[in-house]
């Protein structure tokens, strides 16, 4: 293993974590396009910053396990490069798992609106930069247990 080889592989964890989708209004998967949606209108109420937490979907765990794995492999020879292998693979996964989470948290925003209906809800969602303030006049898109607020 080269002087390159570790770099490389930590790259490419953190690309394959950063493939996250977004959680904001603007952000949609592929399977949403072609979706009814329910339009609801009403008025912001409040909006509070809050924290979403990173994804926890194994890449990262996989992806240090190997890197660890394969620099730990690196000590010693026979028996000693084995046990290298094990401990690498065990702490690369954990530091995977937590570059991941890190990685993929976000920035988000509690929007609290009262619909027309009179019903009031909260929703969060990835702050992209779209400013909502306590009296806009907002859409609520809503599908499958899944929504969104949009101006």
């Amino acid at each position: 293993m080269n002087r390159y080889t570790f770099p490389a592989l930590a790259m490419v964890a953190l690309l394959a974590t950063g493939c996250a989708s977004g959680l904001g209004s603007d952000d949609y998967q592929r399977s949403d396009a072609r979706r009814v949606y329910e339009v609801k209108m009403g008025v912001v109420e409040s909006v509070r910053n809050v924290k979403i937490e990173g994804s926890k979907s194994g890449v990262g765990t996989a992806t240090g396990a190997v890197v660890g794995g394969v620099a730990g492999s690196n000590i010693g020879q026979g028996k000693g490069a084995i046990v290298g292998a094990v401990l690498g693979a065990v702490a690369g996964g954990v530091a995977g798992k937590a570059i991941e989470e890190h990685a993929t948290k976000t920035n988000g925003l509690e929007l609290t609106v009262r619909l027309d209906s009179g019903r009031t809800i909260a929703i969060v969602q990835e702050d992209t930069g779209e400013s909502f303030r306590v009296g806009d006049r907002v859409r609520l898109l809503e599908s499958g247990g899944e929504s969104r607020v949009t101006h």
